[in-house]
């Protein structure tokens, strides 16, 4: 398929994971591909096989606005337009509400959440011009807690509600905005929790497809939401979660 040809792409935390999944999705289906990132040395790895005439890298940090200002006006100085935003970029962290720091939460909160609006503040002028589209990478801990994940769930709430508003603010103009929720994803940042066989079986229990998520298997979905397949979808947080959200939480009975 070619759904992206002659179309711009922007993909934040691109430099690993489903970001880079997400880089490689669009351009084999023939967008030309903005890779942003804090690591340099990510983003040359993963844009070493992508056809560099259609590809862009960017250091850049998305907590921050004028670094994403920059990002969003180095794509129009080379691109000329801006198609599609994928706010992919995303860190997390454990622990109660006494044990993690106020660092923590200021930190989590700036990635997480601020980046999707500096990313989303920046580039509407743009998507707007093109009648383009949004696709934020929220997560199944935006639509319900985790133990011990309290600072990681309220950031990605926050990012599933500012979906829903967006997508009224921006639809009627041309924009449509959504988003995708994935559950545990084979990922850099999800390594500690696939090395512990003990709490790998009990996410087989809970995910009905008896796996976790591959980078793959998210960006597929953001590329149909981003595509004219998806021309008529607009607010919608997408479980990409393998079945686990269609449990009403009870164990498996024997």
């Amino acid at each position: 398929m070619q759904r992206f040809k002659g179309k711009i792409v922007l993909v934040t935390g691109a430099g690993s994971g489903i970001g880079a999944a997400t880089a490689r999705r669009f351009a084999a289906e023939g967008a030309s591909v903005v890779m942003a990132d804090q690591a340099k040395d990510k983003l040359v790895r993963s844009a070493a096989d992508l056809d560099q005439d259609r590809t862009m890298t960017h250091v850049a940090d998305v907590s921050d606005l004028a670094s994403v200002e920059a990002l969003v006006q180095a794509v129009i100085e080379r691109f000329k337009q801006l198609d599609v935003l994928v706010n992919n970029a995303g860190i997390a962290t454990t622990g109660s509400i006494t044990e993690a720091s106020v660092d923590d939460w200021r930190r989590i909160m700036a990635t997480d959440l601020d980046g999707v609006f500096h990313c989303t503040r920046a580039s509407v002028p743009h998507l707007l011009a093109t009648k383009g589209c949004i696709v934020n990478v929220s997560s199944v801990s935006g639509l319900g807690g985790d133990w011990n994940m309290s600072f990681y769930n309220a950031a990605k709430g926050a990012v599933t509600n500012l979906t829903r508003a967006l997508a009224l603010d921006l639809g009627q103009q041309g924009v449509r905005v959504n988003a995708v929720n994935p559950t545990l994803t084979l990922t850099g940042m999800t390594t500690d929790m696939v090395q512990d066989s003990a709490l790998m079986d009990k996410f087989k229990e809970r995910i009905p497809m008896g796996r976790a998520g591959e980078p793959d298997d998210i960006a597929a979905v953001i590329a149909f939401l981003a595509s004219d397949d998806a021309r008529f979808v607009n607010g919608v947080n997408l479980p990409v979660d393998g079945g686990l959200s269609a449990s009403n939480g009870q164990p498996r009975q024997a």
